[in-house]
């Protein structure tokens, strides 16, 4: 279980950053809603003795306290109860216009308090409303900065943020060997030895030999490039990085190729392994004159810069698959890059046979003649037959009762 958790695909554990910023805004306002809900009443306002004779002329003034030649009053001001403060003046006709004025309070008279308003302290004033916000942005920027600094490309800016996006099998996930792969022994006897050398480097390293670093897979789709470069992982049993070639373009100039360092990285930190690059075409095509494309041509330089980078000794195997040969760049197809190029081509009599033999173990058929059925299915690839036999399949389900076998 452990295992499977550390070659987990590498997008899951990517987090976006703005969530501890959401995080941070909802705590602040937690802490200054619900913990501290008295503190903006609690202030209060200095104000002079006329404004204070106005507002008890005017009627808005709801209680008031002396003390220390101060006077503390609430006041209703733009439909909000504010807490004032002045400074005492001789006023012998005070007491009477206090008693004799009008209040927003139910009785309509001012009420006089003993206990005079106490007011929040300065200082804790700005650590709550200064210091503490400014901490817990500090904090969430800090992690934050860790978290983007974690997954940087090379060249250490922003839009070289690396994280491949590849999908990473480890060996014990891998289930399909050249046995799941029918039709194509040109193909796998091309690339055992490749299965080989991750089996056995010593064998070749002793006479100074290196594995080849990429092998590219042609053939029309549904010929099995994807399924026999797993078969390839699942013999060798050794980690598996699946990623599409779309995958590397991406809106931002340097971001395709901060995911080709990152997808390297990861792959020299697992190797012996195999990186599988589906539809290569999408960031290998032909680079010609007045048709480029900044993105898609920095990505094709990263991928040939790393390529040439690494060490062959170790272990590290690209495969790639296209159905369009014809349209990749020649720097990407030459030796020392994509040393081998392996032909998938559409089954013949006998290799339709046993693409009929491997699917039909998967669902209950009576006896089936599986040469008119090759003989029928002329020109048609393996993904094709292998729909032919699942349709079969759910035809005769739902004209059959539930233990009824497939007719073809």
């Amino acid at each position: 279980m452990d295992q499977k958790k550390k070659y987990r695909n590498s997008n899951t554990s990517t987090q976006n950053p703005y969530i501890g910023i959401l995080f941070g805004l909802l705590l602040v306002l937690l802490l200054n809603g619900l913990l501290f809900p008295n503190i903006g009443k609690n202030q209060i306002i200095a104000t002079d003795y006329i404004s204070f004779i106005e507002k008890v002329d005017e009627g808005k003034v709801r209680d008031v306290a002396i003390k220390d030649n101060q006077i503390y009053f609430t006041a209703d001001d733009d439909g909000k109860t504010v807490t004032y403060k002045t400074g005492e003046t001789n006023d012998p006709q005070l007491i009477e216009r206090l008693l004799n004025a009008q209040s927003p309070n139910e009785s309509h008279k001012i009420t006089f308090n003993r206990i005079v308003p106490k007011e929040n302290s300065p200082i804790l004033n700005f650590f709550l409303f200064w210091v503490l916000p400014g901490l817990i942005f500090y904090l969430i920027w800090k992690q934050t900065s860790k978290s983007i600094q974690a997954r940087m490309g090379a060249g250490g800016n922003f839009m070289s943020i690396g994280n491949s996006g590849a999908k990473i099998y480890a060996e014990s996930d891998i289930k399909t060997t050249f046995a799941d792969v029918a039709g194509q022994d040109e193909a796998k006897e091309t690339l055992t030895e490749i299965v080989d050398f991750l089996h056995n480097p010593e064998k070749y390293t002793e006479v100074g030999a290196s594995l080849p670093k990429g092998a590219l897979l042609v053939g029309p789709p549904g010929t099995g490039k994807t399924l026999i470069a797993r078969a390839v992982a699942g013999e060798a049993k050794v980690p598996f990085f699946a990623i599409s070639g779309s995958e590397f373009v991406q809106m931002f100039v340097g971001m395709g190729a901060a995911k080709v360092r990152d997808l390297f990285k990861q792959a020299n930190e697992k190797a012996p392994c195999i990186i599988f690059i589906d539809e290569i075409d999408a960031i290998g095509k032909r680079r010609d004159v007045g048709m480029s494309n900044d993105e898609r041509e920095q990505t094709l330089n990263q991928l040939l810069t790393e390529m040439d980078g690494f060490d062959g000794r170790k272990g590290v195997v690209i495969l790639a698959a296209t159905n369009r040969p014809e349209s990749l760049d020649k720097a990407l197809l030459r030796p020392g890059r994509f040393d081998r190029r392996v032909q998938m081509e559409l089954p013949d009599l006998e290799g339709r046979k046993a693409i009929l033999a491997v699917h039909l173990k998967k669902v209950k058929h009576e006896n089936i003649d599986m040469d008119i059925v090759a003989r029928a299915t002329a020109g048609s690839s393996g993904a094709e037959l292998a729909n032919i036999v699942n349709e079969a399949a759910l035809r005769d389900r739902t004209r059959a009762a539930p233990s009824a076998n497939v007719m073809l």
